[in-house]
């Protein structure tokens, strides 16, 4: 995150803050967890206009920097990003992308959550959530000039319309690539089936490093070599033309992990009825099963974070795990054994 744009968010004019709440910006005095439902709204306004920032530690009315009270401040050193992800894509339609941390300015501290501009709008509402439903099933929340309100009929035909017209180029973009390069030289790389298909047929395509390690025997010529990895070819290899591939073929994770965090435990209190979410945490991070590939996994949100991952070994802020049966019967497994102690 920018620390020095929050801190000019945060200039002082006089006593009071330079800046004034927007489209873009929104203050609040003190963080606590009750909230939240309250928050996540303000996270959809935002998603569905250009993104923006939440601060709190600024007194309302008039907007005063106060800093974070030590006790908002241990609440939002609490937030657990993988939670709150988890959270934000069981109440709404698409992925919220977003980031957090504690800014120090002038000898005080004040949490910021950044939202970024979504991907795919409208960014609507799944479920109910809140006390007096402060999110309803359904609707689409916009940030308009200092507030988040449901949003009106002239921006919410303005995200569709643009919505079609990127559709819309995509395929034009296709189309010209296909035109240039001629029918008869195009093949469609399907990433789900891990297959190369031109007209009905269908090219198998093979992971990298057991096609190097290969060995192509033609009908006639095949001789026996005892440890050779070989394929049998029936008729001629014909080649399809050149195909630049883009993006790679990535295994579905969603197939072999199909639970997220929340999926999880409602699997886990069809055995636990009392079980709650904090004791999922808890036997997740004790035998830390996120970085144990036989339970779980991280769904990173493009290829540039899997690398960078790679590369670091840090996680991205925000991204979740996801998890297989497997998890949920080792974590019913250590509850159980919890009990019986």
């Amino acid at each position: 995150m920018d620390e020095d744009r929050i801190i000019e968010l945060l200039k002082i004019k006089k006593e009071y803050l330079y800046r004034r709440e927007g489209q873009e910006l929104e203050f609040k005095e003190q963080f606590n967890f009750a909230g939240l439902a309250e928050y996540f709204r303000d996270f959809a306004g935002f998603a569905n206009n250009r993104g923006g920032y939440i601060i709190f530690g600024v007194k309302d009315s008039p907007h005063i920097p106060i800093g974070l009270s030590p006790k908002s401040l241990d609440q939002f050193n609490k937030i657990d990003p993988e939670k709150i992800s988890g959270y934000l894509l069981d109440i709404f339609s698409s992925d919220i992308r977003w980031k957090q941390n504690v800014v120090e300015h002038n000898n005080m501290n004040f949490g910021v959550f950044h939202i970024y501009e979504a991907r795919a709008k409208p960014v609507i509402a799944k479920k109910d959530e809140g006390k007096d439903q402060v999110i309803k099933n359904g609707e689409v929340y916009y940030r308009y000039g200092g507030r988040t309100q449901k949003i009106q009929y002239a921006e919410l035909e303005n995200i569709i319309s643009k919505r079609v017209e990127q559709n819309n180029n995509q395929w034009l973009d296709l189309m010209s690539k296909i035109g240039k390069a001629g029918p008869q030289n195009v093949a469609i790389l399907d990433t789900e089936k891990s297959l190369i298909q031109r007209d009905k047929s269908k090219i198998l395509v093979l992971d990298e490093k057991l096609a190097n390690k290969l060995k192509f025997l033609k009908e006639g010529e095949f001789e026996e070599k005892k440890g050779v990895a070989t394929l049998k070819l029936i008729g001629d290899v014909v080649p399809v033309g050149i195909i630049e591939v883009v993006k790679k073929v990535r295994e579905n994770l969603l197939k072999e992990y199909p639970l997220s965090a929340m999926e999880l435990v409602f699997e886990i209190s069809k055995t636990f009825l009392q079980v709650g979410r904090n004791d999922v945490w808890r036997v997740i991070k004790e035998n830390d099963l996120k970085n144990i590939t036989a339970y779980s996994a991280y769904n990173f949100r493009n290829k540039k974070q899997e690398d960078e991952y790679k590369k670091t070994g840090e996680i991205p802020s925000g991204t979740p795990s996801i998890y297989n049966f497997k998890a949920v019967d080792f974590i019913i497994k250590v509850l159980k054994l919890e009990l019986e102690k």
